[in-house]
């Protein structure tokens, strides 16, 4: 047994045991094989929430339980960290699936925000839904995500463009994160592009954004974001919402560079900002930008695959950088309407070039990373947030190949099992 195995000072009793596990992913190298830290035969222990014990069964120490110890077995069967989602849009009404069959059929996503369509289609739609619709939306979307093994999520605002429909959207959000077992991080999008009303006066909107929307809220986000790309917002635009929102305590995001080659990475390394996401435009220089300022690249695959322009992010480039990689659904309704996790693996291995362990390792402690919750999330070590999925089947692989089907078993956030088999009523 290592060190890292005993942590000093574990939160109280054991009230979380689970054992007969086949394979546990801990994405910790130190505590097993290879990137992903693999144990065979392991089992993992928590209290109060946290990991106390991950490793082999046969090693597991003495611990003091409690006398309403939740244990069970998982059958021989695969277990990894809960998955991170690392970029979302929960919050919106309407959806965009004729907009969807028209891209099938040939129209650009450019121009269909041209038209009028796109982003400013969910924008109306949103400010014209009630709460109630839009929260029952959300829930329903953060619902099914847990059941799928998401146990951390970012989520943007970004659909109401206005002072009033921005913060609505973050306390509807609030709200839906209250009703949950998973963690959500809320982001503030308010630089998601120009709104219509606003098409002949942008630096009109940023100033309206900087003076009012910011202040009023940034105290309901711990993330302020900007799409930073053709048809949204310009370098320069970006960097004066970053820059605000930092004055406001908020950590920096960034879409960037998924259109085009416009400047977006630098700009984001330039800022330090926490992850740049999309890049499906990134050149080794920028990926050496981002690695150096240790910006997160968060991959959409799902995304990219559904825009269908053949493009995906530049996986070697990104890792001969050493850049860290993380993974996300983008969860939106105009081009990925999806809330798995896992469908994000299989995308990111089949289309996104990467491997496995490099997919899987991405969708947990690399979107931890992302998220600014890395050793907090994504892992299962001793210190970390109990969150697992029990797989159907016997290995991680299967995450990459068995399709179409949910995979989660059981999902367990902070020790408690919130999903699947075990789960409360």
């Amino acid at each position: 047994m290592t060190a890292a195995q005993v942590p000093a000072g574990p939160p109280g009793p054991v009230d979380f045991l689970l054992s007969g596990i086949g394979q546990l992913v801990t994405c910790d190298p130190a505590l097993g094989e290879g990137p992903l830290g693999v144990v065979e035969g392991a089992a993992v222990a928590a209290a109060g929430g946290r990991v106390v014990y991950a490793g082999p069964e046969r090693q597991l120490p003495d611990l003091e339980l409690t006398d309403d110890l939740d244990a069970f077995g998982a059958g021989g069967r695969a277990v990894v960290p809960g998955f991170v989602d690392a970029h979302t849009h929960l919050v919106f009404a309407g959806d965009r699936a004729d907009e969807f069959a028209a891209r099938l059929r040939g129209v650009g996503y450019e121009e269909a925000l041209a038209a009028g369509g796109g982003i400013n289609r969910t924008v109306r739609d949103t400010r014209a839904a009630a709460d109630a619709e839009l929260e029952a939306a959300a829930a329903r979307r953060l619902a099914t995500a847990l059941a799928f093994g998401t146990t951390t999520l970012e989520a943007k605002s970004g659909y109401g463009l206005t002072v009033g429909d921005e913060r609505r959207c973050l306390e509807v959000l609030a709200r839906v994160a209250a009703g949950s077992p998973a963690e959500v991080v809320p982001t503030f999008l308010g630089a998601h592009l120009i709104p219509e009303e606003f098409a002949g006066d942008r630096d009109g909107y940023l100033d309206l954004l900087v003076r009012e929307m910011l202040p009023a809220c940034a105290p309901l986000a711990e993330f302020v974001d900007a799409f930073c790309d053709r048809g949204a917002l310009t370098v320069e635009e970006s960097r004066r919402v970053l820059e605000a929102g930092a004055g406001h305590g908020l950590r920096t995001k960034l879409h960037a560079n998924e259109l085009g080659s416009t400047g977006g990475a630098m700009l984001a390394a330039e800022l330090g900002c926490t992850s740049a996401d999309h890049l499906l435009f990134c050149d080794e220089k920028e990926a050496r930008a981002l690695a150096a300022a240790g910006t997160v690249a968060v991959l959409l695959p799902g995304t990219s695959f559904l825009l269908r322009t053949g493009r995906a992010a530049p996986a070697q480039v990104l890792r001969e950088a050493g850049t860290t990689m993380a993974l996300g659904t983008d969860c939106n309704p105009g081009t990925c309407y999806s809330e798995s996790m896992q469908l994000m693996v299989a995308l990111a291995c089949v289309h996104g070039g990467l491997t496995p362990e490099e997919a899987v390792l991405a969708a947990t402690d690399g979107a931890a990373r992302a998220l600014g919750r890395g050793g907090r999330a994504g892992r299962l070590a001793p210190g970390a947030g109990c969150d697992l999925v029990v797989l159907a089947g016997r290995s991680y692989l299967d995450l990459a190949y068995h399709l179409g089907v949910n995979l989660a078993a059981s999902v367990v956030k902070g020790g408690v099992v919130v999903a699947g088999e075990g789960a409360g009523p």
